[in-house]
């Protein structure tokens, strides 16, 4: 029965069903399923939704009917979130890179780090390189946390770190990445310190990078 809902939750985000993905949600916590489970439905789901725009299977009110669904959807599990409460100590400032409007994956990363303690700045989308590096120079944060959806934006990340040494920040503040265009092969190809899996993989590479 567990599956079949997560599989219901993930064709409802998928056809952007707004009202059926909130039913079958509101389901779910009353089943107790885990949530973690059920964060990484809705970060497959966006991942399919993503691909068929890219082969212009969707268009982009089709993948903004999906990203209302899995919002909406986000919001029941929010309250829920389970999140090894490691209370980590530091800031990160964390954004959608430049040419990236999927804000979802992001604002899940950012909600999952909140409950575990550390202090999160988010700057929203489209955030240009030098914006990222001056949100952390302003909000003295140690780590910048960049999410990019898209493959043909991955290039800027290296105007992020070329930024950062030209400041002579790179020992001071680290660089993660994710999101469905970037793997571990992108983070040792830019240079970058720390690639997460997902929201809960986020947590536990923040907490490295500030040890």
């Amino acid at each position: 029965m567990s599956q079949k809902l997560l599989e219901e939750l993930k064709d409802a985000v998928i056809s952007g069903n707004i009202k059926k993905a909130k039913k079958i949600a509101e389901q779910i916590i009353d089943q107790r399923l885990p949530i973690n489970l059920t964060l990484d439905t809705l970060m497959k789901a966006m991942k399919i939704v993503d691909q068929r725009y890219e082969r212009k299977e969707y268009f982009v009110i089709d993948v903004a009917s999906s990203a209302s669904a899995m919002r909406e959807a986000f919001k029941i599990f929010e309250p829920y979130m389970e999140v090894e409460l490691t209370m980590v100590k530091g800031k990160i400032v964390i954004g959608s890179l430049k040419g990236n409007i999927q804000s979802l994956g992001k604002d899940i990363v950012a909600a999952t780090l909140r409950s575990a303690g550390v202090q999160v700045v988010n700057l929203g989308v489209d955030v240009a390189p030098e914006e990222f590096v001056g949100a952390a120079v302003r909000e003295k944060a140690q780590i910048i946390g960049i999410s990019v959806s898209m493959e043909e934006t991955i290039p800027y990340l290296k105007d992020v770190i070329d930024i950062l040494k030209k400041e002579n920040l790179r020992d001071k503040i680290k660089v993660m990445i994710g999101g469905n265009a970037v793997s571990e092969k992108t983070r040792k190809d830019y240079e970058i310190d720390a690639y997460a899996v997902n929201a809960q993989d986020s947590v536990q590479k923040v907490k490295a990078l500030l040890a």
